[in-house]
């Protein structure tokens, strides 16, 4: 799987300014819903209750909600970056700055840990890291992100 299957250049977002967990999650909502075809509050609503369950900032400042939802035709990404890092309750205890929303079919069933899996690992390579918050524009943020990450980093 490709992140090109999973993020267009019109899915990225160079300067997402938030000050909180909920305020991320909910403009994130809000962005992605025109795209997804699902009501904000729907996908806003399912995000709450996955960080209910845990959290999904999994280190070094990378935090990827996803949630599986009826009614969503394909798998959807959504990337923010944001100018000042939040509180995102991550594993590390450490401020998010790199988000990447993960939206799939309830019924995406391996499809959607593929494409989990596949954005995990192009955000725990620490070079694409560097990189993503090297930079404020959109195309150029684009590429890194569906550019195959070459070093490997855990």
């Amino acid at each position: 799987m490709d992140m090109t299957d999973l993020v267009s250049p019109d899915a990225v977002v160079p300067e997402l300014r938030v000050t909180s967990k909920k305020q991320a999650l909910q403009e994130l909502a809000h962005l992605a819903a025109a795209a997804a075809g699902v009501a904000e509050r729907t996908i806003f609503e399912a995000l709450l209750e996955r960080e209910r369950l845990g959290t999904t900032g999994i280190g070094k400042g990378v935090a990827i909600p996803h949630v599986r939802l009826a009614r969503l035709p394909t798998l959807r990404g959504l990337f923010a970056r944001l100018p000042t890092p939040i509180d995102f309750e991550a594993v590390d205890a450490q401020p998010v700055d790199l988000i990447f929303l993960l939206l799939a079919p309830e019924t995406a069933g391996a499809d959607h840990l593929r494409a989990l899996a596949r954005v995990s690992r192009q955000l725990r390579d620490a070079a694409v890291c560097e990189q993503l918050r090297a930079t404020t524009d959109r195309g150029r943020l684009f590429v890194i992100l569906t550019t195959e990450a070459h070093s490997h980093a855990a």
